[in-house]
C-alpha cells in the first residue's frame, strides 16, 4: 500500500473567543491590583514569620488539618454518589479534586467546568444528570456556608457583606437551589432500572453531609490560627472558613488570590484578631490548601483509570470470551484469505499462486480487496484465481482490511486470513498461522516476525516495529505480544464478526486492542520475513504516528472502556434502592 487515506476528520472543538479573552484578563488583572493594594497596607512582615514558625513547630497539627481537609472531599464523595448512585466512588473522588486543582489555577471559577467533564470524559454517564447533581450539589454547598456563617460567626458575616447583603445572599442562595431542585426534577428521571443514569433527590443525609464537609475544612484555618497563638474557637473559624470560600464566588483570578485573603481578613478582624496576625493565619490557610489541591488534583487527572485524558491501556481485568465464539460452522467451510491491495502489480499475482489451495482439508478461498489500485493489480488478482471486490478509490489500509474483515465473515469460513499483498510474508505459511484456529485454541492469531526469522528489515524499520511492539503489548497488557504491526493474521469466525478497525489509514494497533477488549483468545506463530523488493510502503512515521496514536485512544476510550464502565454503573444502580 502507497497511498495513505486523507486524514479522519477531528470533530469540531470548542475555543475561547478572542474578543471574550482580553476583557476578562483586564478585569481580573484590576481585582487583583485592588486586593493586592488592600492587603500591601495591613502586611506585617514580621507576624507572618511568627505564624509560619509557628505552623512549622507543630507538624503533627498540620498533618491532622490535611487530613481533615481531606475527609472533607470524602464527605463530598459520599453525598454525591448518594444523590448519583450510577457514579463510582473514585471517579467523584478524582472530578472533586480535578475541579479543586482547576480552580486553584484557572480564573473564573472555571475548576467547575472540569468537574463536569472529568466524569463525562472518564465514565459513560451523559450530561444532562451529570450537569444537574454538579448544579444542585454546588448551590446547596452555597447555602450551606451562608447557614454556617451566620450561625457560627454572625459578626464576621456582617462585618464583611452588611446586614443587607447577608439577607440578600441568604435569599439568593435559597432561590438559586429552589430553581435547580425544580429544574433536575424536570429534565432528570429517578429510574431504578440497568443503563439509565440515576439522579437521586437530595435528603437529610445529603445535608448534614454537605454542612460535615465544610466544619472539617474548616480545620485547616482553626490549626493555623492555633498554632500562631491566635485565639479562635472552632464555631468561629467554621465561620470565617465559610466567608472566605462564599467570596469565591465572584473570584476572577486563579485560586481567588486575593479575593480568600481580603475576605478572610475582614472576617478575622472582626473577631477582634490583629491584622497582621488575621492576615498572616489568612495567607497560609490559603496556602495550605493550595498545595493540596495541587498535589491531589495532579493525581486526581490520572488515577484512577481512566484518567482525564482517557485510558491509554486496556482494562487490567481481562473480559470473558464471547458466548458465539463457539458457535459451530459448517463442515465444508472454507479458509477465506484477503490481501488488501493498491499498486502491487508486480507481486500480486505471485503471492496469490503460492497460497495453498488447501489447509487441513479445507478449501481456501482467496479474496482480494482492490483499494482504488491504478494499475493492472485486480486483472492480474482474477487471472490468479483470486475473487476481486473493489473499493473504487483508494480509501487507505484500514479501510481495506475493516472490508476483507466483513467480506471474509460474510463467507461463512471455518477461518479467515489477512495476508499483506506485498510480498513481504510467506503465503506458503498460512497453514502455521490459521492452524490455532482450527485447533480451537485461538480465535485471533498473530504471525510474528520477531519471533521467527527476519531475512531483512531495514534498520530504521526493525526500531519502529520494536517501538511500537512493547507500546502496544504496554497498552494492551500483554506481555506475550512480540510484533504488533504485522501483516499476517488468523481470525475465527467469531472474531471475524466482531473485528472492528476505527480508522481508515492503518489497522494494526486498533485490531488487536479490539479483539483483546472484547475477550478473544490470542495467540502468536513465528513466521519467516523479508522486506519488500518492489512496489513503495505507505508508511511515513511521521504520518503513521500522527493517524494511528489518535486511533488507539479512541479505540481505548471506546468499547472497552464504556464496557467496563457499564457492567459497574449497571451494578451499582441494582444493588442501590432509589430515594
Amino acid at each position: 500500500m502507497d497511498k495513505p487515506h486523507p486524514p479522519d476528520g477531528a470533530g469540531v472543538r470548542a475555543r475561547l473567543s478572542g474578543r471574550l479573552v482580553a476583557p476578562r484578563t483586564v478585569v481580573g488583572a484590576g481585582v487583583l491590583a485592588l486586593a493586592v493594594w488592600w492587603l500591601v497596607g495591613i502586611v506585617d512582615l514580621s507576624a507572618l514569620t511568627r505564624v509560619a514558625a509557628g505552623v512549622l513547630a507543630t507538624p503533627l497539627a498540620t498533618v491532622a488539618a490535611v487530613m481533615a481537609y481531606a475527609a472533607a472531599f470524602g464527605l463530598r464523595t459520599a453525598v454525591w454518589t448518594r444523590m448519583q448512585p450510577t457514579l463510582p466512588p473514585s471517579q467523584a473522588w478524582a472530578a472533586l479534586h480535578v475541579a479543586l486543582a482547576g480552580n486553584h489555577v484557572l480564573p473564573l471559577r472555571l475548576g467547575e467546568v472540569l468537574r463536569v467533564t472529568s466524569v463525562l470524559r472518564r465514565t459513560p454517564l451523559s450530561a444532562r444528570p451529570v450537569i444537574a447533581a454538579v448544579a444542585l450539589l454546588r448551590l446547596g454547598d452555597l447555602l450551606a456556608l451562608v447557614v454556617i456563617a451566620a450561625v457560627a460567626a454572625p459578626v464576621a458575616l456582617l462585618a464583611v457583606v452588611g446586614t443587607a447583603g447577608a439577607i440578600a445572599v441568604a435569599l439568593a442562595c435559597t432561590a438559586a437551589v429552589a430553581v435547580a431542585w425544580w429544574w433536575c426534577r424536570r429534565v432528570v428521571r429517578v429510574h431504578h432500572g440497568a443503563g439509565e443514569a440515576t439522579l437521586r433527590t437530595p435528603d437529610v443525609w445529603v445535608v448534614l453531609g454537605t454542612l460535615a464537609a465544610w466544619l472539617l475544612e474548616a480545620g485547616v484555618l482553626w490549626s493555623v490560627a492555633a498554632a500562631a497563638g491566635v485565639s479562635l474557637t472552632v464555631a468561629e473559624a467554621a465561620g470565617v472558613t465559610a466567608i472566605t470560600v462564599f467570596a469565591q464566588v465572584l473570584a476572577v483570578t486563579p485560586g481567588g488570590v486575593g479575593t480568600y485573603e481580603a475576605a478572610g481578613t475582614a472576617g478575622l478582624l472582626a473577631l477582634g484578631v490583629g491584622a497582621g496576625e488575621a492576615f498572616a493565619v489568612v495567607l497560609l490557610t490559603h496556602a495550605i490548601k493550595t498545595a493540596y489541591s495541587l498535589v491531589l488534583g495532579g493525581v486526581a487527572m490520572f488515577a484512577p483509570a481512566p484518567g482525564y485524558w482517557g485510558r491509554w491501556r486496556l482494562p487490567r481485568a481481562a473480559p470473558q470470551r464471547p458466548s458465539t465464539a463457539d458457535s459451530r460452522v459448517e463442515d465444508d467451510a472454507p479458509v477465506v484469505v484477503f490481501l488488501p491491495a493498491h499498486d502491487e502489480e508486480q507481486v500480486i499475482g505471485s503471492v496469490i499462486d503460492r497460497i495453498p489451495a488447501q489447509v487441513s482439508g479445507r478449501a481456501v478461498h482467496v479474496l482480494v480487496i482492490d483499494d482504488g489500485s491504478g494499475d493492472a493489480t485486480a486483472d492480474l488478482a482474477r487471472r490468479a484465481g483470486a475473487e476481486v471486490l473493489s473499493l473504487g478509490h483508494n480509501h487507505g489500509l484500514g479501510a481495506a482490511v475493516r472490508r476483507g474483515l466483513a467480506e471474509a465473515a460474510a463467507r461463512s469460513p471455518v477461518a479467515g486470513v489477512y495476508l499483506d499483498a506485498d510480498g513481504e510474508y510467506p503465503p506458503e505459511e498460512i497453514t502455521a498461522v490459521v492452524a490455532p484456529v482450527l485447533r480451537g485454541e485461538a480465535d485471533y492469531v498473530i504471525g510474528s516476525r520477531f519471533a521467527g526469522r527476519i531475512d531483512s528489515m531495514r534498520p530504521h524499520r526493525r526500531l519502529g516495529n520494536v517501538v511500537l511492539t512493547r507500546w502496544l503489548r504496554w497498552a494492551a497488557r500483554r506481555p506475550d505480544l512480540t510484533d504488533g504491526q504485522s501483516g499476517f493474521r488468523a481470525f475465527s469466525p467469531a472474531a471475524l464478526a466482531d473485528a472492528e478497525v476505527v480508522h481508515d489509514y492503518n489497522y494494526a494497533q486498533v485490531l488487536t486492542l479490539d479483539l483483546l477488549a472484547k475477550g478473544h483468545r490470542y495467540a502468536e506463530v513465528p513466521i519467516s520475513y523479508a522486506f519488500r523488493t518492489t512496489g513503495t510502503s505507505f508508511v511515513s512515521l511521521g504520518r503513521y504516528l500522527r493517524e494511528v496514536v489518535p486511533a488507539v485512544h479512541r479505540e481505548l476510550n471506546g468499547t472497552a472502556r464504556h464496557r467496563e464502565l457499564d457492567d459497574t454503573a449497571r451494578q451499582r444502580v441494582l444493588d442501590s434502592p432509589v430515594g
